[in-house]
């Protein structure tokens, strides 16, 4: 979370990353450590929000925004490839997803036991001040 000035206020930048981010995002192979999984997600998550962009023009017409990305990784981590799955509906924020999956390559490694099949999931993303 960012605090920037907006108006003359301090405005908290908010990266949410919706509901259950991640939970549903793999389905667990009957090998894979919950706990591997769940350091994994945590990971990511941290990730995602440390790397998430808020474009300044969005910021300062206070667009707001969801979005939701497809992407695919392999063993290392590295996005292989990503898919707007659902637009945001502002030019500005779409615009801001490529240069956040550019940041965020590579992710962190999945486990071992994360089944290949697992390796491609859907990361909602959400552009909000507060």
């Amino acid at each position: 979370m960012r605090t920037i000035l907006l108006n003359g206020r301090k405005t908290r930048l908010l990266a949410i990353l919706g509901g259950g981010m991640l939970s549903a995002m793999v389905f667990l192979s009957a090998q894979a450590s919950a706990d591997d999984l769940g350091d994994w997600r945590k990971n990511v998550v941290k990730s995602i929000i440390q790397n998430h962009i808020y474009p300044r023009s969005a910021i300062s017409r206070e667009i707001e925004g969801k979005a939701k990305v497809k992407v695919s990784i392999d063993r290392s981590g590295a996005i292989l490839n990503f898919e707007i799955v659902e637009e945001s509906g502002e030019s500005v924020l779409d615009g801001a997803i490529p240069k956040m999956m550019e940041k965020l390559n590579p992710l962190p490694a999945p486990p071992a036991a994360l089944d290949d099949d697992n390796l491609t999931f859907v990361i909602p993303i959400t552009w909000r001040l507060q």
